[in-house]
């Protein structure tokens, strides 16, 4: 038998651990940064705050804590995801997709509840990075993404209705069903001056984004609701008349409640935010590589993420992430690495700094107009629509699942049911791509292979007392029942029985069980079998399993065709 090494073949070298920890901010500031670059990261880093600063506000509003967290979220959460993080373009902030999961563990737990819950979602999320985990965020399938982004996205816009067309409610229920009843019943007290200016923030953005998409629309907005509403007087809510004034500097840092009661209480909302934190950083990370054509690190991104995360809720703020609006901004405007986003981040302390006494006059119907936009971008109608007109009909069934489950129930239960059923149609595929061929006692001839194609194991002469399997696919529990179906009609007794292992890329415990159940059944008959073609996947697991001798009787060979002409294979499984 040749030897692992030659079976595995030359492998490189895995980065070590500082290569894969060590930050963008380092990789880009050795490369050398000069007055060009620092320009080029000003003009993107200012670009990106005008378009964070309504956003920040509007998004902390719409999760039920003043706009200042929103800020402080930005400030702190940027600068550290940009210093530390595994993209170099990555613009961290508050995202919508929290808005909901914030609304409803502030609604349950209040903001120490948040707070606490932010900062065990940052240490999970360190905890994930460093230990390389972060990889596998992206077995996440697609359907499940769409569905449960849709899902968030449904749910914000109907959490806005309220400001939209000013109803007068005394406290929105977390829950989508109840919000449902909540916003009938306070129809009657629809604000006529409200809805005017909330249609006309979102007809100016969007008319703005078509005519002129470089503009800051989002502030244009911001800037133009306040100055009508204070000009003409108009009824409508204000930042200033719901939450009073806006502070001009970070809080002081303090620590949240870390008793145990506390811990066991908001430990599920802690995962919830770790996992929907991690998912949007490394999308929004992917997506910057696409526009790039750069690569991030995964896991040093996660890390960074959870650094952001415990340090925001020391300084009041709420969970933050990636966000991917805010990241393509920042390279559609030049951005030559992370300083940009350290830059940004120091661009919203200061506009908060300067304009802090003008932010009261703010009417909440334009933040909420915004919101609204982000909304039906998260929805991705058109997205859904194409998906649901060509995917299959496993496929449709996951999507809806995920989305009705997250507006209906919960994100994260949404996120289950949505990898369950996922995997659960994933492994009924592959079983179904599993195919077990037996040419009795003529010749061994793979179907899928034009008769002229050359094939390895083509058409050897088999004895009529040898049988010859050929296994294709990965044998796993969901195939496992059909290599036992196909081998229950196996009549007589021959002496070898040769099993094609050319095709199985991999084996697990069920397959590995199922094989020794077949072995041993074959000994009780008096007939010798020989495991062909082996890689050294499929090979490690069957040591592992211990299927090799002397705990039970079973050869190798390297190929059908050495099996056949030794007539006798000899090798054995070793690790």
């Amino acid at each position: 038998m040749q030897s692992h090494t030659a079976h595995r073949g030359a492998s490189p070298d895995e980065p070590s651990f500082a290569e894969l920890f060590t930050p963008k901010l380092v990789t880009s500031l050795r490369e050398g940064y000069d007055l060009r670059r620092l320009v080029a990261d000003l003009i993107a880093g200012l670009t990106v705050a005008i378009v964070a600063l309504p956003l920040s506000m509007g998004i902390s509003i719409a999760a039920g804590v003043g706009p200042e967290r929103g800020l402080f979220t930005a400030i702190v959460g940027g600068i550290i995801i940009s210093a530390l993080g595994g993209s170099r373009f990555q613009i961290g902030g508050p995202a919508a997709a929290f808005i909901v999961i914030v609304y409803g563990i502030v609604d349950k737990h209040g903001y120490d509840g948040l707070a606490l819950a932010t900062f065990m979602a940052g240490a999970m999320l360190v905890a994930i990075g460093y230990l390389r985990l972060g990889t596998y965020i992206k077995y996440i399938p697609y359907p499940v993404t769409i569905g449960f982004t849709a899902g968030i996205g449904v749910t914000i816009f109907v959490s806005q209705i309220a400001e939209i067309f000013g109803l007068t409610v005394a406290k929105m229920p977390g829950e989508f069903i109840e919000k449902i009843e909540t916003l009938w019943h306070a129809a009657p007290s629809v604000n006529l001056q409200t809805l005017v200016l909330s249609l006309a923030a979102i007809g100016f953005i969007l008319t703005l984004r078509k005519v002129r998409p470089r503009w800051p629309g989002l502030l244009f907005a911001v800037i133009l609701g306040a100055v009508i509403a204070a000009a003409f007087h108009l009824d409508v809510t204000t930042v200033g008349s719901r939450f009073g004034s806006i502070p001009r500097a970070l809080p002081s840092p303090s620590l949240p409640d870390l008793s145990l009661a506390k811990i066991q209480a908001v430990f599920p909302s802690a995962v919830t935010i770790a996992l929907l934190a991690g998912i949007e950083s490394l999308l929004s990370a992917v997506v910057a590589d696409g526009m790039t054509g750069r690569r991030h690190r995964s896991n040093c991104e996660l890390v960074a993420q959870g650094f952001a995360n415990m340090a925001s809720p020391l300084f009041g703020g709420i969970p933050v992430t990636g966000t991917i609006a805010r990241t393509a901004t920042n390279i559609r405007s030049g951005s030559t690495g992370p300083m940009s986003g350290i830059l940004h981040a120091v661009f919203v302390a200061l506009m908060m700094l300067l304009f802090a006494p003008w932010v009261v006059y703010v009417p909440l119907a334009v933040l909420a107009a915004i919101l609204v936009i982000v909304a039906w971008n998260m929805m991705e109608m058109h997205v859904i629509v194409r998906f649901l007109r060509f995917s299959s009909w496993g496929d449709r069934l996951v999507l809806l699942a995920t989305l009705g489950v997250t507006v209906f129930f919960d994100l994260m239960l949404g996120i289950e049911v949505g990898v369950v059923m996922a995997a659960f149609l994933f492994m009924h595929h592959m079983a179904e791509a599993v195919e077990v061929q037996s040419p009795g006692h003529a010749t061994l001839i793979d179907r899928d292979q034009p008769d002229d194609t050359a094939h390895p194991f083509a058409k050897p002469t088999i004895p009529d007392d040898v049988l010859v399997y050929r296994i294709s696919g990965p044998f796993f529990f969901g195939a496992a029942s059909q290599v036992s179906t196909a081998m229950a009609r196996t009549t007589g007794r021959p002496r070898l029985l040769i099993f094609d292992f050319s095709g199985v890329p991999l084996m697990d415990s069920t397959g590995a069980a199922t094989l020794r159940g077949i072995i041993e059944d074959a000994q009780k008959r008096d007939t010798r079998v020989v495991l062909a073609g082996m890689s050294y996947p499929v090979r490690r697991s069957l040591v592992r399993f211990g299927i090799h001798r002397p705990h039970v009787n079973v050869f190798t060979a390297p190929s059908v065709e050495a099996a056949l002409s030794r007539n006798d294979a000899t090798g054995e499984l070793a690790d």
